[in-house]
């Protein structure tokens, strides 16, 4: 049945939210999966329906109006219901479940989860699958917001109550240096200090990691470069421009620069995040650690055992949990 006008729906109200949220018609197209004129034709069925301008969809970046804050207020509570009864109907019998909100970080997007989406997808056979990747800290707050059901992320810390945690693999970080600058027989950190170290964003949890690391270490270490791609860190690192500090999942990702790459042990105290499944707390039966069980040999094969193969060091500090 199409919708008519004056009608509130639940998919107007998610776009709504998404638009609101990300501040951008094309930014929240993207978190739906959806076009951006879909979304433009949602909020204007949503604001004849109410029969108010939600957003000034005129302004950069679109901005609410005061009844748009009073719907965002109302919005958010509508979705929580909505999220809570998915929730309890998939608590009676998850071969109901119509819709999986999955999230990743980046570095798994390219072996692991379309592995580990298969797999899912032959036990869930009537669920359509969202998938987002993204940093950890921007996965945990759409876990938060619910715009997400299950994420595979980096711990940022204790964990919150409403959420259950399935630790899958803790990685230790390492140097990467260009292939030769590192002379034999000297001391590693000696020798890093004539390179500029490129680090990674502090806009990410990852690079405030490590960033705290090296603070407690007392090292203040010259630096040209901060940037968000592992790509671009690697293959300036390949260039010799400069280290990094960066973890195996990193360079596994960016396998193609491994030539010119020499990889070490960090020369400080060692320093690991830890990869978990995390879902809220109750949510969907005992799926947030079935998936668990599900990615760890995924993990294991195509992450962990090449890693080590190729780096043998990290047998001790790459491990699945």
């Amino acid at each position: 049945m199409a919708e008519g006008p004056g009608r509130i729906t639940l998919w107007g109200i998610e776009v709504f939210m998404a638009a609101a949220d990300e501040r951008s018609i094309s930014a929240a197209a993207r978190r739906l999966g959806a076009s951006p004129s879909s979304v433009s034709q949602q909020l204007t069925n949503l604001e004849g329906a109410v029969g108010a301008t939600l957003l000034q969809r005129n302004a950069r970046p679109i901005r609410l109006t005061p009844a748009g804050e009073i719907m965002h207020r109302r919005a958010r509570a509508i979705l929580n219901e909505a999220a809570q009864a998915r929730a309890e109907l998939a608590m009676a019998h998850l071969s109901t479940l119509t819709r999986f909100r999955l999230g990743t970080i980046e570095d798994l997007e390219a072996d692991v989860t379309p592995h580990l989406l298969t797999l899912m997808a032959e036990e869930l056979k009537g669920c359509q699958f969202l998938l987002e990747t993204g940093a950890s800290h921007d996965l945990h707050d759409q876990l938060d917001a619910r715009a997400l059901d299950i994420i595979v992320a980096s711990e940022l810390g204790e964990g919150a109550d409403w959420t259950e945690v399935h630790p899958v693999l803790r990685e230790c970080f390492v140097v990467v240096a260009p292939r030769g600058a590192i002379r034999t027989g000297r001391d590693l950190l000696d020798e890093l200090k004539r390179l500029p170290l490129i680090q990674y964003t502090q806009r990410h949890y990852m690079g405030r990691l490590i960033a705290a690391h090296l603070a407690r270490e007392g090292l203040s270490l010259p630096s040209r470069f901060e940037l968000d791609s592992y790509h671009s860190i690697l293959a300036l690192v390949g260039q010799g421009v400069g280290w990094s500090i960066l973890t195996p999942l990193a360079l596994m990702r960016g396998r193609r620069y491994a030539d010119q790459l020499d990889v070490r042990e960090l020369p400080l105290a060692p320093l690991s995040r830890t990869i978990s499944v995390t879902a809220r707390k109750g949510h969907l039966q005992d799926m947030p650690a079935t998936l668990a069980a599900r990615l760890k040999p995924v993990l294991s094969e195509m992450l962990v055992a090449p890693a080590v193969a190729r780096y043998p060091f990290l047998a001790a500090g790459l491990t699945l949990l």
